[in-house]
């Protein structure tokens, strides 16, 4: 790729933006952002970016107009009529819920878990006796203690095989650069050792602990001088600490030969003698898979096998999800002791349903499977081979999978309706409720779900999941959010939200479109939506909005579109191609400049989901829907929402930065076009209470607002 600069600086001309008034017209000024064209030149093709020195987030001049850009967005948000009720609300919605449990893991008798307690700011670390009672539940670590502001937040735990230890990494502001600790599981005390550069939002990061505890497998980005300032957050490998030593002495265990864009997952078996490695090729869906045993390393399945999950057997079988000849995904086996992909025991045949994760317990396989968003789960005899489905409320899903003891599985249940609650799942039992339930102020009694399908440009039948209150009419004119994610194979399943609540509680629809990208309907509806067939995503969100105008659901005006990452880039793409179908975007840390992505550290693992500019046709699809240059000046665009954090290492907050300057410039008498920036949170991950209450009453006043809907509802008073 060649580079041409012309570091040109255009005067610095303030233009104007309308206020949130509905009623008139009220002159505003956008903060200053001054154009600076660099040409970059991609196979002939000459792109001009004038917006590049806003990829500078040091730089004063950008903190200057971030800063200029909050206030404006302050200004803006905090004028919205009903502002501080709709808050008081949403807080009290979000305090007033009950303990949440999850992250579940067993070990030597114990059942550690990660617990939601508002109104903390973050969630504690906590041992139970059984998921059947909280009585005697003791802490282990609770990170509020450490930060006021509740900074500090918990990546990820690891116990012991006996449980009587446990290693932890930390990390600040949302960051996801976590450093590992190691606790005495009974007491809480530190024993002293601390790993640091085990996590990055660049490849995440994992541990695991060998057979007796005296040490524990981690994952390990490079330490300064071992590789050039670019590649510290890439080439992460596995090594080993032994507890009490100084981490200098560490031992290098794998991943020299992992790619650059390694994401490693590590799991021991229960006794601790196994351990797995996952390694993804960036984040397309591409996973290798090795075993270490008391001989060393060795490879179980390489990338062209497609294994996507691995679980060890309490029967010294290794059990493996792959989709090699079944997008679907089918189980197979192998013998621990022998493990040769290419001699694997079929367990479970690809079907209908799309495997999402399953666990082995006592002579059986519990499956969860996706049924174009709401699961499905099924209990296999290992024996015999035969599924039985246990039954699921309607239009639920199931968010995990987890052994609690020998023959014991207990599975936490989502609706949209009804709060996640765990449940003791068994071969011809209908779930058990188990004491890990939560409650919440949030009451969905008055709504109802219903599941309809969109047809795309390809004639793709597109799963919606419509969220309502019983009784809303077909008239065309119902404020409605229509949310989408699109990317990764990530599926976009039942889930439950308290702060939702205040959106249906005026009237508001929410609608979840299952659009290709994700994994709903397997690998193949992956695959239609990554690389060069990403435009079908879009297309796909497109006709689900035109559904809803065409079913009277709703209207243009009466339209707002939310989604955030890889959905952001999804709001990007939609808007510039159809703005006349929406009135309100928000879109959370976004991405938007798909030439430039690549550059940023996180930007290189999402090559193998986007592609490269490298790549002649891949470039061509990229900048065919790259929103940041499908901006086009005397547009009216919708208004527009953005939020980033400044601690965000998944996605460059520059991407929101330069787009919100972009649309400013092309469109400055139209819709609000906002930019919120956060300093206190990263991509979302370990966000504070407090701030996510912040978060919420500013997304949501901006769409009530713009699609004109008061946010105090007739009787309505704060708290209630």
């Amino acid at each position: 790729m060649k580079r041409l600069f012309d570091w040109t600086t255009a005067a610095p001309v303030a233009v104007a933006v309308l206020a949130f008034a509905h009623g008139g017209v009220q002159a505003r000024d956008y903060p200053a952002a001054p154009k600076r064209s660099v040409a970059d030149t991609y196979h002939g093709v000459q792109v001009t970016d004038d917006y590049q020195w806003l990829e500078r987030g040091d730089d004063p001049a950008v903190k200057d107009w971030v800063a200029a850009e909050n206030r404006l967005t302050r200004e803006v948000l905090d004028a919205v009529p009903g502002r501080d009720v709709l808050r008081e609300r949403i807080r009290h919605l979000l305090t007033s819920t009950s303990n949440s449990y999850f992250g579940l893991i067993e070990r030597g008798g114990t059942v550690f878990a990660m617990k939601s307690q508002p109104p903390k700011q973050q969630p504690l670390l906590v041992a139970l006796k059984s998921v059947d009672s909280t009585e005697g539940e003791r802490v282990v670590l609770d990170p509020n203690l450490m930060s006021d502001k509740g900074a500090i937040t918990i990546d990820f735990y690891e116990p012991s095989p006996d449980g009587r230890k446990i290693a932890v990494s930390l990390s600040a502001n949302g960051s996801e650069d976590g450093t590992l600790h190691v606790y005495d599981a009974a007491s809480g005390r530190e024993l002293g050792d601390q790993v640091p550069r085990v996590a990055y939002p660049t490849g995440g990061g994992s541990v695991a602990w060998n057979h007796d505890a005296t040490g524990l497998y981690y994952t390990r980005y490079p330490a300064p001088g071992e590789r050039a300032e670019a590649d510290v957050h890439f080439y992460q490998q596995v090594w080993f600490h032994r507890l009490g030593t100084p981490v200098e002495k560490d031992r290098y265990e794998a991943g020299k030969d992992y790619p650059r864009i390694a994401e490693t997952q590590l799991q021991s078996s229960r006794d601790g003698r196994h351990t797995l490695a996952l390694v993804s090729n960036g984040d397309g869906g591409e996973h290798a898979l090795y075993l270490r045993d008391a001989k060393g390393w060795r490879t179980v399945a390489a990338y062209a096998d497609e294994v996507k999950a691995a679980e060890f057997g309490e029967d010294g079988w290794l059990y493996l999800m792959t989709r090699r000849g079944a997008p679907k995904g089918k189980i197979v086996r192998l013998p621990l002791a022998h493990p040769d992909f290419a001699h694997a025991q079929v367990v479970l045949p690809e079907s209908e349903g799309t495997i999402e994760q399953f666990v082995v317990a006592d002579g059986t396989l519990l499956v969860d499977e996706l049924l174009g968003g709401p699961s499905r789960l099924r209990a296999v005899d290992l024996r015999t081979r035969q599924p039985k489905e246990i039954e699921l409320p309607p239009v639920s899903g199931v968010d995990a999978l987890v052994r609690v003891g020998r023959g014991q599985v207990v599975a936490r249940i989502n609706s949209y309706l009804a709060p996640p609650a765990w449940y003791h799942v068994a071969a011809g039992q209908a779930p058990r409720k188990s004491a890990l339930a939560v409650t919440s102020a949030a009451d969905y009694g008055d709504c109802e779900v219903k599941r309809e399908f969109a047809t795309s440009k390809d004639g793709t039948k597109v799963p919606l999941t419509i969220l309502q209150r019983k009784g809303t009419p077909r008239d065309g004119n119902n404020p409605t959010i229509l949310y989408g994610y699109g990317g990764y194979s990530v599926s976009m399943t039942p889930y439950f939200s308290s702060a939702r609540r205040v959106w249906l509680e005026r009237g508001g629809v929410l609608v979840v479109a299952n659009i290709r990208g994700g994994g709903e309907y397997g690998e193949a509806w992956h695959m239609a939506g990554n690389l060069t067939r990403k435009q079908n995503v879009f297309d796909d969100f497109i006709a689900s909005a035109e559904y809803l105008v065409a079913q009277k659901v709703t209207n243009p005006k009466r339209l707002a579109i939310q989604g955030g990452s890889n959905g952001g880039l999804l709001m990007g793409a939609v808007m510039t191609q159809r703005p006349e179908l929406f009135r309100a975007v928000d879109s959370a840390v976004g991405i938007y400049d798909m030439l430039r992505v690549e550059l940023d550290p996180n930007g290189a693992f999402n090559v193998t989901e986007f592609g490269t500019v490298k790549d002649k046709a891949q470039f061509d699809a990229l900048y065919a829907y790259s929103p940041l240059h499908k901006v086009k000046d005397g547009t009216d665009y919708p208004a527009v929402l953005m939020m980033t954090g400044d601690n965000d290492g998944r996605v460059n907050p520059a991407h929101s930065r330069k787009m919100i300057a972009r649309l400013q410039a092309a469109d400055p008498g139209g819709q609000p076009i906002l930019l919120r920036t956060s300093g206190a949170s990263g991509h979302g991950i370990g966000t504070a209470l407090s701030e996510r209450v912040e978060e919420y009453t500013d997304e949501y006043s901006f769409l009530l607002h713009e699609l004109d809907v008061p946010l105090v509802p007739p009787g309505a008073s704060a708290g209630r």
